[in-house]
């Protein structure tokens, strides 16, 4: 070997084989003319070493022949094994990218773009805020993996909710050879067992996917902030926004996480698809996580004035919607064709009769002005409880009836409200979904004159538990074959069926779930019907769908909202029935993006809105609620949640239904067009409409069409040419199982 080494170029190409210390390297990216970094072929990193070039030998690598005699020719096929069994093992060392070597799936040039920007930055501090289905769980993921492969990072983080944990757990290892351990609940106690004295569990497990809520408590907080590791990936990051009130679970995430930011050395990677949901401030508390220079944005971005400012969050902050990403670097990414209808459907003449006089008997407890205004309050959540299960099912309606209401316990004003809203309503964004299909309660007897009901005659029952069984024994008659709603979702289904399709049946409460599913499979019996509810741990809902999916014939998924986030269901599912209306337009989108995004296989995926057209509660939530919803996103191609303080908007509007509605009981589906649209409805839809147009310029400024991937193209193209991609490492299986007499059956299941 001549030591007369030239000071400015590398005696090898990096990406080449060479031998020396007896074995074979890949020369690394951070070699030098005298230095070189080499990994060894088919180790690891923790293997990587230097060789001093003056002092070690280092000669090109040379492989023996396939035959030690070379009159004897290789065969094509053992001769194709050994050069891709080269190319594969090679893939750590070549190409821009450290990490292409070490994933089990291609990234798309878009999802390229995050990791761009991250690789610009020290420390990693991003907001992904990509559209439902585009793949930001790949972003984040391909970020962290490249971290680990160029030695800057030893330890990860991902913050989540509960019910997404495992899906991350199997996508970090499925795809990115990352192994993390759940800490949740049900998992600390056992994982803490074995620690020593002032040690924590952060501390002995390199990698982690923690419950938010788990961890945000002030004791655990503590612990996990000082043994956090470098990078953390923080999913549903809009739950960690800020809290207007300083108080409760949002505010115990939004503590956590600025802790964990103040440290100016540790990554930080924000992942959410509605990063705004219509809060200013809770906006701006995210992004001060990222720079605390962004406290001071002024309240437009927009203009030649503030160009400088876009520029500097646009190197934090990425945001696309499809159209971006349809077509990129000639690359084209293959959405599902979607095609929405609404399904009406006429209640009963019984239904109907019950309905109304459900509506009599709120509207004298809502008006009833006696007690302080806790009980006044504690009322009306219960009615509201009351409406919102009689629109979902007969079941969900007697069990409501019967219940004693949730919001009965707390004691001020507005405690009662907060549960209220909790329990009722689906506006309350920043918490996660788990326990959000449990039926509400409407019996409001006070707590102080608590009963045992089962063992007091029923004469000597109050008067309102009187009339509320009674009512609950009619709702009782109510089902079956009486409850055309039920009736019409079985048509659908077996119609859907039979074009082929697999639907998931979202409802609201864990009663109407459980019904449907009970007559779907009396109704189905040669289809596989399954439910999924809140009363399953997260691993027994995952297990519950895999079972499912992977059932041959036909399959049926009926789940509440507990299915809505994160879950991906596209391998398995292709259209979405909308039995329950969520009263969160936000939510119709989470249950939709959970078949409509991109790797589904189905070229179409139908999406079907149930509603009573004679059902003054499915009314409102449809007219002001939905339909305007859909008709920003058809308009726009992009989702805008429900403005700030839209649960006091519903609550105005269900006021309306309930105080001025009582001429409208026994008529049609209550008028909800522009002259009867009250001031609260105009100013929440004039609200949307701004915040629709404001979404819109950050789409557009925040799509990051100003960096460009194609700089680095051409080495990315290379590198695939060198290494393979996904055909190669099939062709090389293949070959290998059938060089050996294995039966190799393509796309079989």
């Amino acid at each position: 070997m001549n030591n007369n080494i030239d000071e400015t170029v590398i005696p090898f190409p990096v990406g080449s084989l060479v031998r020396t210390r007896g074995r074979e390297w890949v020369v690394l990216p951070e070699s030098e003319a005298d230095l070189l970094m080499l990994r060894p072929l088919g180790g690891s990193d923790e293997e990587i070493a230097g060789v001093y070039l003056p002092l070690e030998t280092v000669e090109p690598a040379q492989f023996d022949l396939p035959h030690p005699s070379p009159d004897v020719m290789g065969d094509f096929v053992s001769s194709g094994l050994l050069r891709d069994a080269v190319r594969l093992s090679a893939r750590s060392g070549a190409g821009p990218f450290r990490s292409f070597g070490r994933i089990a799936v291609e990234p798309r040039s878009y999802q390229l773009v995050p990791l761009l920007m991250a690789l610009r930055q020290d420390p990693v501090r991003l907001l992904i805020a990509d559209d439902v289905g585009i793949g930001k769980t790949i972003e984040a993921a391909l970020i962290a993996r490249e971290l680990l492969d160029r030695g800057e990072i030893q330890r990860m983080a991902v913050l989540c909710p509960p019910q997404l944990a495992e899906q991350w757990q199997a996508e970090l290892r499925d795809k990115f050879h990352i192994d993390a351990t759940l800490v949740l609940p049900r998992t600390a106690a056992r994982l803490e067992r074995n620690l020593r004295v002032g040690e924590t569990l952060f501390d002995t497990h390199p990698h982690v996917i923690v419950s938010a809520d788990f961890i945000k408590s002030d004791r655990r907080r503590d612990d996990f902030a000082r043994a956090c590791p470098e990078l953390v990936i923080v999913d549903e990051a809009h739950t960690f926004a800020e809290a207007n009130d300083g108080r409760g679970g949002r505010h115990q995430r939004h503590h956590l996480l600025r802790s964990l930011a103040a440290k100016p050395s540790r990554h930080l990677i924000l992942v959410t698809a509605t990063p705004h949901s219509g809060n200013e401030s809770a906006f701006r508390s995210l992004l001060q996580l990222l720079n605390p220079a962004f406290a001071n944005l002024p309240d437009e971005l927009g203009g030649r004035e503030n160009e400088k400012v876009r520029r500097d969050l646009a190197r934090f902050f990425v945001q696309r919607k499809r159209g971006d990403i349809k077509r990129y670097l000639e690359e084209d990414t293959v959405f599902p064709e979607r095609e929405s209808s609404e399904a009406p459907y006429a209640l009963s003449p019984a239904y109907k009769a019950f309905l109304d006089k459900v509506l009599r008997y709120a509207r004298e407890v809502v008006t009833d002005k006696t007690g302080n205004l806790r009980q006044q309050r504690i009322r009306w959540w219960s009615m509201l409880a009351l409406l919102r299960a009689l629109a979902s099912s007969p079941e969900a309606a007697a069990s409501t009836l019967r219940n004693r209401a949730a919001a009965s316990q707390p004691t001020t004003d507005e405690q009662v409200d907060e549960v209220g809203r909790r329990t009722v309503l689906d506006m309350v964004e920043d918490e996660s979904s788990e326990g959000t299909d449990l039926v509400p309660g409407s019996d409001f007897t006070d707590a102080s004159d608590e009963i045992d009901a089962a063992a007091t005659p029923e004469a000597n029952l109050p008067i309102n538990t009187r009339r509320l069984r009674e009512l609950a024994k009619e709702a009782e008659g109510l089902g079956g074959d009486a409850d055309k709603k039920l009736q019409m979702l079985v048509k659908t289904v077996k119609e859907l069926l039979g074009e082929g399709y697999s639907p998931i049946v979202f409802c609201r409460f864990i009663e109407t779930a459980n019904y449907v599913a009970r007559h779907l499979r009396d109704a189905l019996p040669k289809a596989e019907v399954a439910a999924v509810t809140g009363l399953l741990a997260p691993d027994a809902r995952q297990a519950s769908v895999q079972a499912l999916g992977e059932h041959d014939g036909k399959r049926v998924l009926v789940a509440t909202d507990c299915l809505s986030e994160g879950i991906n269901l596209q391998d398995h599912f292709d259209a979405v029935i909308h039995y329950d209306l969520s009263w969160n337009p936000t939510r119709h989108e989470q249950r939709e993006g959970r078949v409509d995004r991109y790797r589904q296989s189905a070229p179409k995926v139908k999406l079907i809105t149930f509603y009573g057209k004679d059902n003054q509660i499915d009314g409102v939530v449809l007219e002001v609620l939905i339909r305007k919803h859909n008709t920003i996103r058809t308009s726009l191609g992009i989702s805008v949640p429900v403005p700030l303080n839209a649960d006091q908007v519903i609550e105005a509007i269900f006021e309306g239904l309930l105080l001025r509605g009582a001429d409208r009981t026994g008529g049609a589906q209550m008028p909800l067009f522009e002259d009867f649209l009250q001031p609260k409805q105009k100013a929440l839809l004039a609200r949307w409409d701004i915040d629709a147009e404001r979404e819109k310029q950050s789409r557009t400024m925040f799509a990051q069409h100003t960096i460009k991937p194609d700089e680095v193209l051409p080495d990315l193209r290379a590198a695939r040419s060198a290494v393979g991609g996904s055909e190669v490492v099939e062709m090389f299986v293949t070959h290998a199982l059938r060089g050996h007499h294995a039966l190799v059956a393509p796309n079989a299941k």
